[in-house]
Protein backbone atom coordinates (compact mmCIF):
# COMPACT_ATOMS: atom_id res chain seq x y z
CA UNK A 1 0.00 0.00 0.00
CA UNK A 2 2.06 3.20 -0.99
CA UNK A 3 1.91 6.43 -2.74
CA UNK A 4 4.08 6.88 -5.70
CA UNK A 5 3.63 11.07 -6.38
CA UNK A 6 6.82 12.80 -7.21
CA UNK A 7 8.24 14.97 -5.30
CA UNK A 8 8.33 18.68 -6.45
CA UNK A 9 11.69 20.21 -7.43
CA UNK A 10 13.41 17.12 -8.12
CA UNK A 11 13.20 16.73 -11.15
CA UNK A 12 12.76 19.99 -12.48
CA UNK A 13 13.43 21.52 -15.78
CA UNK A 14 13.73 25.00 -14.57
CA UNK A 15 16.76 24.21 -12.17
CA UNK A 16 18.58 22.43 -15.49
CA UNK A 17 18.00 25.91 -17.09
CA UNK A 18 19.52 27.73 -13.34
CA UNK A 19 21.86 25.55 -13.87
CA UNK A 20 23.21 26.11 -17.27
CA UNK A 21 22.69 29.55 -16.83
CA UNK A 22 25.16 29.77 -13.96
CA UNK A 23 27.60 27.55 -15.44
CA UNK A 24 28.13 30.34 -18.71
CA UNK A 25 28.72 32.74 -16.03
CA UNK A 26 30.84 30.94 -13.84
CA UNK A 27 32.35 30.17 -17.18
CA UNK A 28 33.28 33.35 -18.17
CA UNK A 29 34.60 35.08 -15.32
CA UNK A 30 36.97 31.72 -14.74
CA UNK A 31 38.37 32.75 -18.33
CA UNK A 32 38.30 36.75 -16.93
CA UNK A 33 40.27 35.91 -14.11
CA UNK A 34 43.15 33.52 -15.37
CA UNK A 35 43.71 36.44 -17.67
CA UNK A 36 43.69 38.74 -14.96
CA UNK A 37 45.77 36.30 -12.51
CA UNK A 38 48.80 35.65 -15.46
CA UNK A 39 48.81 39.59 -15.70
CA UNK A 40 48.70 40.84 -12.46
CA UNK A 41 50.96 38.22 -11.01
CA UNK A 42 48.11 37.87 -7.93
CA UNK A 43 47.67 34.21 -6.47
CA UNK A 44 44.42 35.27 -4.56
CA UNK A 45 43.05 35.65 -8.20
CA UNK A 46 44.30 32.82 -9.23
CA UNK A 47 42.98 30.77 -6.39
CA UNK A 48 39.60 32.45 -7.22
CA UNK A 49 39.90 31.41 -10.80
CA UNK A 50 40.34 27.94 -9.86
CA UNK A 51 37.29 28.18 -7.19
CA UNK A 52 35.78 28.98 -10.51
CA UNK A 53 37.17 26.04 -12.76
CA UNK A 54 36.10 23.62 -9.94
CA UNK A 55 32.79 25.70 -9.66
CA UNK A 56 32.55 25.06 -13.58
CA UNK A 57 33.34 21.19 -13.24
CA UNK A 58 30.68 21.11 -10.26
CA UNK A 59 28.27 22.63 -11.95
CA UNK A 60 28.65 20.50 -15.33
CA UNK A 61 28.39 17.39 -12.50
CA UNK A 62 25.21 18.61 -10.94
CA UNK A 63 23.51 19.79 -15.02
CA UNK A 64 24.43 15.70 -15.92
CA UNK A 65 23.15 14.37 -12.60
CA UNK A 66 20.42 16.54 -12.79
CA UNK A 67 19.25 15.09 -16.41
CA UNK A 68 20.12 11.73 -14.99
CA UNK A 69 17.29 12.76 -12.66
CA UNK A 70 14.94 13.29 -15.02
CA UNK A 71 14.68 10.04 -16.09
CA UNK A 72 11.61 7.34 -15.43
CA UNK A 73 11.87 4.55 -12.86
CA UNK A 74 12.36 1.30 -13.89
CA UNK A 75 11.84 -2.26 -12.81
CA UNK A 76 15.56 -2.26 -12.00
CA UNK A 77 15.53 1.19 -10.88
CA UNK A 78 12.29 1.42 -8.92
CA UNK A 79 12.90 4.64 -7.32
CA UNK A 80 14.09 6.12 -10.27
CA UNK A 81 17.52 8.16 -10.46
CA UNK A 82 17.17 11.02 -8.14
CA UNK A 83 20.03 9.98 -5.78
CA UNK A 84 22.63 10.56 -9.25
CA UNK A 85 21.33 14.50 -7.37
CA UNK A 86 23.25 12.89 -3.72
CA UNK A 87 26.48 11.84 -6.17
CA UNK A 88 27.12 14.91 -8.12
CA UNK A 89 27.08 17.03 -4.88
CA UNK A 90 29.47 14.35 -3.19
CA UNK A 91 31.83 15.27 -6.06
CA UNK A 92 31.44 19.04 -5.51
CA UNK A 93 32.42 18.56 -1.96
CA UNK A 94 35.41 16.45 -2.45
CA UNK A 95 36.23 19.34 -5.09
CA UNK A 96 36.49 21.96 -2.43
CA UNK A 97 38.39 19.88 -0.69
CA UNK A 98 41.38 19.29 -2.68
CA UNK A 99 40.93 23.17 -4.11
CA UNK A 100 41.40 24.25 -0.52
CA UNK A 101 44.39 22.07 -0.22
CA UNK A 102 46.35 23.38 -3.24
CA UNK A 103 45.20 26.73 -2.00
CA UNK A 104 47.11 26.54 1.05
CA UNK A 105 50.01 25.43 0.07
CA UNK A 106 50.63 28.06 -2.74
CA UNK A 107 49.49 30.87 -0.54
CA UNK A 108 52.57 29.63 2.33
CA UNK A 109 55.03 29.65 -0.21
CA UNK A 110 53.80 33.15 -1.27
CA UNK A 111 54.08 34.45 2.61
CA UNK A 112 57.68 32.48 2.97
CA UNK A 113 59.17 34.72 -0.23
CA UNK A 114 57.06 37.73 -0.02
CA UNK A 115 59.47 39.34 -2.98
CA UNK A 116 59.31 36.27 -5.30
CA UNK A 117 56.23 38.07 -7.23
CA UNK A 118 55.14 41.86 -7.73
CA UNK A 119 51.22 42.22 -8.13
CA UNK A 120 49.29 44.55 -10.22
CA UNK A 121 46.66 46.00 -7.66
CA UNK A 122 44.73 47.70 -10.24
CA UNK A 123 44.28 44.98 -12.76
CA UNK A 124 43.35 42.76 -9.82
CA UNK A 125 41.12 44.93 -8.46
CA UNK A 126 39.20 45.07 -11.86
CA UNK A 127 38.77 41.36 -12.25
CA UNK A 128 37.66 40.57 -8.55
CA UNK A 129 35.10 43.38 -9.34
CA UNK A 130 33.66 41.99 -12.02
CA UNK A 131 33.79 38.35 -10.28
CA UNK A 132 31.83 39.54 -7.62
CA UNK A 133 28.83 41.09 -9.91
CA UNK A 134 28.91 37.45 -11.83
CA UNK A 135 28.83 35.62 -8.89
CA UNK A 136 25.93 37.36 -6.82
CA UNK A 137 23.64 37.32 -10.66
CA UNK A 138 24.46 33.51 -10.09
CA UNK A 139 23.12 33.51 -6.58
CA UNK A 140 20.16 34.94 -7.21
CA UNK A 141 19.61 32.59 -9.86
CA UNK A 142 19.88 29.17 -7.72
CA UNK A 143 18.49 31.24 -4.63
CA UNK A 144 15.19 29.38 -4.47
CA UNK A 145 16.29 25.78 -6.41
CA UNK A 146 18.91 25.07 -3.61
CA UNK A 147 16.21 24.99 -1.05
CA UNK A 148 14.40 21.92 -2.69
CA UNK A 149 17.46 19.85 -4.61
CA UNK A 150 20.88 18.96 -2.83
CA UNK A 151 22.57 19.20 -6.09
CA UNK A 152 21.50 22.69 -6.45
CA UNK A 153 22.55 23.48 -3.31
CA UNK A 154 25.96 22.06 -3.62
CA UNK A 155 26.17 24.27 -6.54
CA UNK A 156 24.50 27.72 -4.33
CA UNK A 157 26.96 27.15 -2.00
CA UNK A 158 29.97 27.41 -3.97
CA UNK A 159 28.75 30.29 -5.96
CA UNK A 160 28.28 31.70 -2.54
CA UNK A 161 32.45 30.74 -1.43
CA UNK A 162 32.72 32.68 -5.12
CA UNK A 163 31.06 36.02 -4.27
CA UNK A 164 32.69 35.70 -0.82
CA UNK A 165 36.14 35.38 -2.35
CA UNK A 166 35.21 37.72 -5.04
CA UNK A 167 35.16 40.68 -1.95
CA UNK A 168 38.22 39.71 -0.17
CA UNK A 169 40.04 39.48 -3.63
CA UNK A 170 39.04 43.08 -3.75
CA UNK A 171 40.00 44.14 -0.16
CA UNK A 172 43.62 42.77 -0.97
CA UNK A 173 43.77 44.33 -4.34
CA UNK A 174 42.97 47.84 -2.71
CA UNK A 175 45.71 47.11 0.46
CA UNK A 176 48.63 46.31 -2.55
CA UNK A 177 47.19 49.05 -4.88
CA UNK A 178 47.23 51.76 -2.11
CA UNK A 179 50.18 50.74 -0.07
CA UNK A 180 52.05 48.06 -2.30
CA UNK A 181 52.35 45.70 0.50
CA UNK A 182 52.49 42.42 -1.28
CA UNK A 183 51.68 39.82 1.36
CA UNK A 184 48.15 40.86 1.44
CA UNK A 185 47.69 38.66 -1.51
CA UNK A 186 48.53 34.97 -0.24
CA UNK A 187 46.68 36.39 3.36
CA UNK A 188 43.43 36.88 0.93
CA UNK A 189 44.20 33.10 -0.52
CA UNK A 190 44.33 31.82 2.62
CA UNK A 191 41.66 33.29 4.04
CA UNK A 192 39.70 31.84 1.21
CA UNK A 193 40.58 28.68 2.22
CA UNK A 194 39.19 29.26 5.19
CA UNK A 195 35.82 29.97 4.15
CA UNK A 196 35.53 27.16 1.63
CA UNK A 197 36.56 24.43 4.09
CA UNK A 198 33.43 24.41 6.49
CA UNK A 199 31.05 24.70 3.40
CA UNK A 200 32.23 21.74 2.01
CA UNK A 201 32.42 19.79 5.06
CA UNK A 202 28.53 20.81 5.76
CA UNK A 203 28.18 19.65 2.12
CA UNK A 204 29.73 16.38 2.57
CA UNK A 205 27.96 15.70 5.90
CA UNK A 206 24.56 16.32 4.20
CA UNK A 207 25.51 13.92 1.76
CA UNK A 208 26.46 11.23 4.00
CA UNK A 209 23.43 11.41 6.40
CA UNK A 210 21.50 10.39 2.62
CA UNK A 211 23.71 7.98 1.99
CA UNK A 212 23.61 6.41 5.25
CA UNK A 213 19.80 6.70 5.30
CA UNK A 214 19.27 8.53 8.09
CA UNK A 215 16.12 10.45 9.06
CA UNK A 216 15.63 13.83 7.35
CA UNK A 217 17.10 16.56 9.43
CA UNK A 218 14.09 17.99 11.68
CA UNK A 219 12.18 15.38 11.11
CA UNK A 220 10.80 13.62 14.48
CA UNK A 221 9.39 10.13 14.02
CA UNK A 222 7.70 10.00 17.40
CA UNK A 223 5.30 12.86 16.70
CA UNK A 224 4.93 10.79 13.43
CA UNK A 225 3.99 8.11 15.28
CA UNK A 226 1.67 9.86 17.64
CA UNK A 227 -0.20 11.70 14.80
CA UNK A 228 -0.72 7.94 12.81
CA UNK A 229 -1.53 6.39 16.06
CA UNK A 230 -4.71 9.61 16.32
CA UNK A 231 -6.36 8.22 13.58
CA UNK A 232 -9.47 6.21 14.65
CA UNK A 233 -8.74 2.34 13.98
CA UNK A 234 -5.14 2.25 14.87
CA UNK A 235 -4.00 0.64 17.62
CA UNK A 236 -0.21 0.28 17.28
CA UNK A 237 2.90 1.37 15.13
CA UNK A 238 5.91 -0.04 14.65
CA UNK A 239 9.19 -0.53 12.57
CA UNK A 240 8.89 2.78 11.25
CA UNK A 241 11.47 3.77 8.80
CA UNK A 242 12.36 7.24 7.54
CA UNK A 243 14.81 8.35 5.30
CA UNK A 244 15.70 10.56 1.97
CA UNK A 245 16.64 9.56 -1.70
CA UNK A 246 17.72 13.39 -1.76
CA UNK A 247 17.08 16.70 -0.18
CA UNK A 248 13.42 17.85 -0.03
CA UNK A 249 12.33 13.51 -1.34
CA UNK A 250 11.28 11.71 2.00
CA UNK A 251 10.24 8.31 2.32
CA UNK A 252 8.64 7.11 5.32
CA UNK A 253 7.27 2.77 6.10
CA UNK A 254 5.69 1.65 8.61
CA UNK A 255 3.73 -1.20 10.02
CA UNK A 256 0.13 -0.41 11.19
CA UNK A 257 -1.75 -2.52 13.63
CA UNK A 258 -5.31 -1.72 12.82
CA UNK A 259 -8.86 -2.92 14.88
CA UNK A 260 -10.34 -5.64 13.15
CA UNK A 261 -13.66 -3.50 12.87
CA UNK A 262 -11.31 -1.32 9.89
CA UNK A 263 -11.19 -5.08 8.36
CA UNK A 264 -14.45 -6.50 8.70
CA UNK A 265 -16.24 -3.23 7.69
CA UNK A 266 -14.00 -2.78 4.57
CA UNK A 267 -12.60 0.21 6.28
CA UNK A 268 -9.27 0.13 4.86
CA UNK A 269 -8.90 2.06 1.80
CA UNK A 270 -10.41 4.82 3.61
CA UNK A 271 -7.78 4.40 6.70
CA UNK A 272 -4.74 4.41 4.05
CA UNK A 273 -5.75 7.44 2.46
CA UNK A 274 -6.04 9.49 5.90
CA UNK A 275 -2.43 7.97 6.92
CA UNK A 276 -1.19 9.57 3.81
CA UNK A 277 -2.51 12.45 3.84
CA UNK A 278 -1.49 13.04 7.43
CA UNK A 279 2.17 12.47 6.53
CA UNK A 280 2.13 14.74 3.66
CA UNK A 281 0.21 17.76 5.00
CA UNK A 282 2.04 17.36 8.38
CA UNK A 283 5.23 16.47 7.63
CA UNK A 284 5.70 16.67 3.95
CA UNK A 285 5.98 13.19 2.78
CA UNK A 286 4.66 12.09 -0.57
CA UNK A 287 5.95 8.80 -1.09
CA UNK A 288 4.63 6.36 2.31
CA UNK A 289 4.52 2.94 2.67
CA UNK A 290 2.17 1.24 5.09
CA UNK A 291 1.37 -2.68 5.99
CA UNK A 292 -1.79 -3.25 7.50
CA UNK A 293 -1.45 -5.56 10.21
CA UNK A 294 -4.20 -7.22 12.63
CA UNK A 295 -3.91 -7.50 16.30
CA UNK A 296 -1.84 -10.42 17.74
CA UNK A 297 -0.37 -10.77 13.92
CA UNK A 298 3.03 -12.41 14.43
CA UNK A 299 5.84 -11.14 12.35
CA UNK A 300 7.80 -13.29 10.23
CA UNK A 301 10.61 -10.99 8.95
CA UNK A 302 13.84 -11.10 10.19
CA UNK A 303 14.77 -8.62 12.13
Amino acid sequence: MHDHAPTPGIRSASNRRLLTISLSLTATVMVVQIVGALWSGSLALLADAAHMFADSSALVVALVASIIAARPANDRNTYGYQRAEVFGALINGVILILLCAWIVVEAIQRLIDPSAVEVAGGVMLIVAAAGLVANAISMWLLSAAQRTSLNVRGAYLEVMGDLIGSVVVILAAGVIWLTGWMPADALASLTIAVMIVPRAVTLLREVFAVLGESSPRGTDVAEIREHLLSKPGVTAVHDVHVWQLTRGAPVFTAHVVVAAEVLSEGRTTQLLAELQTCLAEHFDVEHSTFQFETVGHVEHDAH
